[in-house]
């Protein structure tokens, strides 16, 4: 892939990746200033976060980007989840290519203007396999960060891949004056336990949490006008309660998600006024009141 603007390697077996640690201590340096000085026009750096897979990150992460741009401010999205980048699909952008200048990588353009940035740009297939070890990882999120040309950002969605591993410290230790994280999960014991996991997750790299967003809370039955609880019910909320972390909101399922996800059609564009839409503008609303207002959660866990 010689045409990569980004330079990484192209997606294969690694053999032999390159160990960042024993990187020039002038190249890691150039590459912190380049990021200082990208970041230093964007506000609030967002990450989101979930204990588990399958519980609708990405989701959550793409439409509160267009809910914080449908309230008016202006917004980028980082997809760092490399294995199973999603998130240019459920924007409507699958299929665009980055492109490059004087001013370095220019991101896609997304609804409402949204700037988006994914590894799923630059891979030749569908099929294609992103095979990379923590180093290269570590790379390329620091060229997603300082090479990229974001220019004046309200917010900086960070979407990253389930758990707490590489790439969540690499964003904890890359992203200058990180605002904090969103955590996503669903009313189920097994993700409200991984969560748990994942707030401490944000105790030992000392980053606020900006508070939780329960995904898939409940089924409206358009019959019977009844919530039906399919994974549980409030056990995100409990768990909120529980550690005094804010509940951003409570989306609920809606058999036109997964539709619109599988057709690369943006749900919060097509169905605004569904009541999944409607709480996701109540959710950027809280995310702005509690980010701008600086009532971020310093937890101290046991």
């Amino acid at each position: 892939m010689s045409s990569n603007p980004f330079r990484l390697q192209s997606p294969q077996p690694a053999k032999q990746p390159r160990d960042l640690r024993k990187a020039p201590a002038p190249q890691v340096q150039g590459a912190d200033l380049k990021i200082q000085s990208r970041m230093k026009n964007v506000k609030y750096k967002v990450a989101i976060l979930s204990g588990k897979g399958g519980v609708g990150k990405s989701f959550v992460s793409s439409n509160l980007a267009m809910a914080l741009a449908a309230a008016g401010k202006s917004v980028g999205i980082i997809d760092v989840d490399f294995h199973g980048p999603s998130v240019p699909k459920m924007l409507g952008v699958r299929g665009q290519m980055l492109t490059a200048d004087d001013n370095g990588i220019n991101p896609v353009n997304g609804p409402f203007g949204i700037k988006v940035v994914s590894i799923d740009f630059l891979l030749p297939r569908d099929d294609t396999p992103v095979i990379w070890r923590g180093s290269i990882k570590h790379s390329a999120i620091r060229q997603f960060l300082g090479d990229v040309n974001w220019g004046q950002l309200d917010y900086l969605i960070i979407d990253m891949p389930p758990g707490t591993g590489d790439e969540a410290l690499s964003v904890a230790q890359l992203v200058p004056n990180i605002t904090g994280f969103i955590i996503v999960t669903i009313p189920s014991e097994v993700s409200t336990l991984a969560v748990r996991r994942s707030i401490n997750f944000t105790k030992t790299v000392n980053t606020k949490i900006i508070g939780v967003v329960e995904n898939m809370s409940y089924f409206v039955c358009p019959s019977e006008s009844k919530n039906y609880y399919i994974f549980g019910q409030d056990k995100g909320k409990k768990m909120a309660e529980e550690l005094g972390v804010p509940l951003l909101g409570q989306v609920p399922l809606d058999p036109r998600i997964a539709e619109s996800n599988d057709l690369g059609e943006p749900f919060f564009l097509k169905y605004l006024d569904s009541p999944a839409s409607k709480e996701f503008l109540k959710i950027a609303d809280k995310v702005i009141e509690q980010v701008e207002n600086q009532k971020l959660s310093d937890l101290n866990l046991k």
